[in-house]
């Protein structure tokens, strides 16, 4: 049973931070490159990509300094 709460929280924490990445940079992006830029498909699938790729990191730095800490023990 521990072990699907640390599953738990790795996801909820991937989502929390891809949701903030996309919520900051979806403004960013339209304000520097313009509305159209998203609605091209090869763009779309890099801006997802870096999405998921700092999401992550950022869930494995979040892991390691709560496994650090002893939050989480597995």
């Amino acid at each position: 049973m521990n072990k699907i709460w640390i599953i738990i929280t790795v996801i909820a924490i991937f989502l929390i931070i891809n949701f903030l990445y996309y919520k900051s940079m979806k403004g960013f992006i339209r304000e520097s490159l313009g509305k159209k830029w998203l609605s091209v498909w090869g763009n779309k699938v890099y801006f997802w990509q870096s999405s998921i790729f700092v999401s992550t990191a950022g869930t494995a730095l979040a892991i390691y300094i709560l496994k650090w800490s002893n939050v989480l023990t597995f």
